[in-house]
């Protein structure tokens, strides 16, 4: 990846400096636009440098992404009894409560692949594997959302089929574990996919099989993959967590960090002090189907208090949760999400 160099004129008649800082104050929903000025400011814009600066400086903003179901699919019309939900992504900013969706995927028009996987990695949204939309086969694809030219592109395919497995993200990395094969074998290993290089390595194996894990990135140290179960003791969701060391390169065993028989799959968020924590036992109305996703000093938590009924959504902080108002093509169950920093 080539630097950019921020010592030429970038506003005309300032100083390089200057220049640098006027762009810097831009809005993120100004960028679009303003790379239409010059080349200059274009490559300024979408380079990975700038992305860094702004980072640094505070400039950046955390959005939530969330894989939605969105009512009618993501074409018009309704859906046929019995037929699965279409997915989208769906993109929430909490300083202004504004919602908004991404544009589908070229290869998939009619909605993600479903049970996919959504992980936030150098300002871009990258969603993984799941299931065909149409014919329900496990897929390999890789895709990545850039903020930045509002695009999909295509990384390169997952090494195996596998779903419902564990995602993380640090560094430019992308961390899957975990999981099951398009024969429904539970999996135990892992692999990193390298943004930057658009290459996957596979790290060392878990302790265990982990179907129906949960991944979680605590600060810029390990890789937690928590719970699940293995290919012969289905449904039975294990206690323990295999947690990968970013530094040494060596996973580890966590006993205890998750209560035996209860499915992790989108419930699993950081707490005060980097621990593990249940998102549904912040409040009963997220107590079936929650999914939380930490936005600097606040979460955003949906869920619903019983079985089949209609998602809420909130904004947490302090051990309270608020509710917000959300339109009716916002409303849709939650399948899962992350938290992007663009």
């Amino acid at each position: 990846m080539q630097s950019f160099d921020f010592s030429t004129e970038l506003v005309p008649g300032l100083p390089s400096e200057l220049g640098l800082e006027c762009l810097t104050w831009l809005p993120y929903s100004a960028h679009m636009l303003a790379s239409r000025v010059c080349r200059r400011w274009r490559d300024l814009l979408r380079s990975q440098d700038f992305y860094y600066h702004r980072k640094k400086l505070g400039y950046t903003q955390k959005v939530a992404c969330l894989v939605q179901a969105f009512s009618g699919g993501i074409v018009n019309g309704p859906k046929k009894p019995g037929e699965l939900p279409s997915y989208g992504v769906a993109v929430f900013e909490s300083v202004n409560r504004c919602w908004y969706k991404l544009p589908p995927v070229p290869k998939y028009p009619n909605g993600l692949p479903l049970f996919c996987q959504p992980a936030s990695c150098e300002g871009k949204l990258v969603v993984m594997g799941g299931w065909n939309p149409a014919s329900y086969d496990p897929v390999t694809d890789v895709f990545i959302y850039d903020f930045t030219t509002q695009q999909w592109r295509q990384g390169k395919d997952m090494p195996s089929k596998r779903s419902f497995f564990a995602t993380g993200a640090c560094s430019g990395r992308v961390y899957i574990a975990g999981g099951h094969d398009e024969n429904k074998n539970a999996l135990r290993t892992a692999w990193v996919y390298d943004l930057r290089d658009d290459e996957w390595t596979q790290l060392g194996e878990l302790s265990k099989e982990r179907d129906e894990c949960e991944g979680v990135v605590i600060g810029e140290d390990e890789f937690w993959v928590v719970s699940g179960y293995g290919t012969e003791s289905q449904g039975q969701f294990d206690g323990s967590a295999d947690v990968y060391g970013f530094k040494s390169g060596q996973w580890r065993v966590a006993e205890g960090v998750w209560e035996p028989g209860r499915c992790p799959r989108s419930n699993v968020g950081i707490g005060k002090g980097g621990k593990l924590m249940n998102w549904a036992e912040l409040d009963p109305v997220v107590r079936v189907g929650s999914c939380g996703i930490t936005l600097g000093d606040r979460v955003l938590v949906t869920g619903s208090e019983h079985q089949g009924g209609v998602p809420g959504f909130y904004l947490g902080g302090n051990g309270k949760l608020e509710k917000i108002t959300v339109a009716d093509e916002f409303s849709g169950f939650v399948q899962s999400g992350c938290c992007v920093e663009i």
